[in-house]
């Protein structure tokens, strides 16, 4: 479905955002880690749901990431131990602070499902670093595509980073959708340059 230009009212409780697809068909070149990163990359093997819950909501709470969070035990399981589906935690000073999921389910394929770093850290060059592991270790498999999406609820300079690690858009969509701090997936005082209406 196409959507007619101009403005369109959201019922109240409703949250529209503009996703962006990204794609890249080849490695691209690599970039080196910033500086003074002191980061390491674990693979948790079929994570548990406590801890993959709580890191996903210390990075995906200020951009309001719900989708996992609305999943029982059972749906979040059937994902996480699927071998396809490869979770990472960034730690930092023995804490993990970025999750990086890749989806190998679709053949010759990758997903980045999800990337981000806590709070504290963007701007400090642990995305950068994480985004190089990530590229590492997608294209280590034979895959001819490799895929992400972003939306306006996510960090304002995600596309542009996505683009600098050799990321180009090829399609935009509008998604809407509950606001997950009414239905209780997150907090209430998260991500407060959205208004709670």
């Amino acid at each position: 479905m196409i959507l007619p230009d101009g403005y369109l009212d959201l019922a109240p409780g409703k949250l529209a955002n503009v996703v962006t697809n990204l794609e890249m068909f080849a490695r691209p070149p690599v970039r080196p880690d910033p500086p003074g990163v002191r980061a390491v990359l674990r693979r948790a093997h079929e994570p548990g749901l406590a801890w993959y819950r709580e890191l996903f909501h210390r990075v995906g709470d200020e951009y309001l990431w719900f989708s996992r969070l609305a999943l029982d035990d059972a749906g979040l399981r059937a994902i996480l131990d699927d071998p396809r589906v490869e979770v990472y935690a960034a730690g930092v000073d023995g804490s993990d602070e970025g999750l990086l999921e890749l989806d190998f389910r679709m053949p010759g394929e990758c997903e980045i499902t999800f990337f981000a770093v806590a709070a504290r850290l963007v701007g400090h060059g642990v995305g950068r670093w994480l985004m190089n592991r990530a590229l590492e270790r997608a294209w280590s498999e034979p895959i001819h595509r490799l895929w992400l999406h972003t939306c306006t609820l996510d960090h304002p300079g995600a596309i542009e980073f996505y683009v600098r690690s050799g990321f180009a858009p090829y399609k935009r969509q509008v998604e809407v959708c509950d606001d997950p701090r009414r239905a209780g997936l997150v907090r209430r005082d998260a991500a407060p340059h959205v208004p709670l209406l």
